[in-house]
């Protein structure tokens, strides 16, 4: 099932996707009000039988798409999980030693953008980079999870870009300002319920930049695979329905090519992850 928050008339609401429309869920119960509660009450591992007999409030072209958990508590991202991404960051100068433990950092909510929804180019930078990504939603709660059982705290995935202002994230050795800037995470369109995709299943990752392939590869190029990144990020902190862990990017972004390509005011960027879906934003000006 395809589950994604939306708006429509003004309201935020929460669904399904059923062919070319969406079920409204938001009143499904009277203490579920987002995608994060309906996770969080376990209602996405039935929600086939909860869009029986309710009607179709919209087409996908007549909703506004939001961030798939639009206000997420955490956003975990992995840096340099695909070897060949570490190597093109190798070759373009960032001389970093592959880590031992899995490098993260936090993303804010207020840095996502949906799926349809504009990526913002900041006007302090000219170096917007893409980066197409594997998101994992977390269903259940956990703290110190370990590998094997880390599939069982999985709800689905969804598709993110991961864009980056490159300039910024080399500032420091932290790179999260150059992760965090607002409107340049893209987030979407959904959520593909767990049940729909095997655990471990190897999933192919597109990403193109005006219908130009710039990404091609697979999620079996993870450096660190998911039960890994789950059960590092749990041993931090309590990892909650609704959070999401962004697993990596693989190589084929801007900052590595000879010479650099950043993406631009009118620029058009998909990412498309098999069996989940096709990620669109175009890229305008800050105000």
């Amino acid at each position: 099932m395809k589950l994604l928050s939306f708006r429509k008339d003004g309201r935020e609401m929460f669904g399904a996707v059923v062919g070319n429309g969406v079920v409204d869920l938001t009143d499904w119960r009277v203490d579920v009000h987002t995608l994060a509660d309906y996770i969080a009450c376990g209602g996405y591992l039935d929600a086939a039988r909860h869009v029986e007999g309710r009607e179709i409030v919209a087409t996908l072209g007549e909703i506004e798409y939001l961030p798939v958990i639009p206000r997420a508590e955490k956003i975990v991202c992995a840096v340099r999980n695909y070897l060949d991404h570490h190597q093109e960051a190798l070759a373009a100068g960032l001389n970093r030693e592959l880590s031992e433990f899995p490098p993260i950092f936090l993303r804010v909510w207020r840095s996502q953008v949906a799926h349809a929804q504009p990526i913002v180019k900041p006007r302090c930078s000219d170096t917007l980079d893409w980066e197409g990504e594997l998101a994992v939603i977390i269903g259940t709660s956990g703290r110190d999870i370990s590998e094997a059982d880390a599939w069982d705290h999985v709800a689905g995935y969804s598709v993110y870009n991961d864009a980056s202002v490159r300039e910024w994230q080399f500032h420091a050795k932290q790179i999260a300002s150059g992760k965090n800037f607002e409107s340049t995470g893209a987030f979407g369109p959904w959520m593909v319920t767990a049940d729909e995709i095997a655990p471990g299943r190897t999933l192919t990752l597109q990403t193109r930049l005006n219908g130009e392939v710039v990404q091609s590869s697979d999620t079996g190029h993870m450096i660190f695979s998911v039960p890994q990144l789950i059960a590092y990020a749990s041993t931090i902190f309590t990892l909650v329905p609704g959070d999401v862990i962004v697993t990596g990017t693989p190589a084929g972004v801007g900052f590595g090519r000879k010479p650099p390509q950043y993406m631009k005011v009118g620029d058009v960027v998909e990412v498309e992850i098999e069996s989940i879906g096709t990620l669109r934003n175009q890229v305008v000006a800050q105000d």
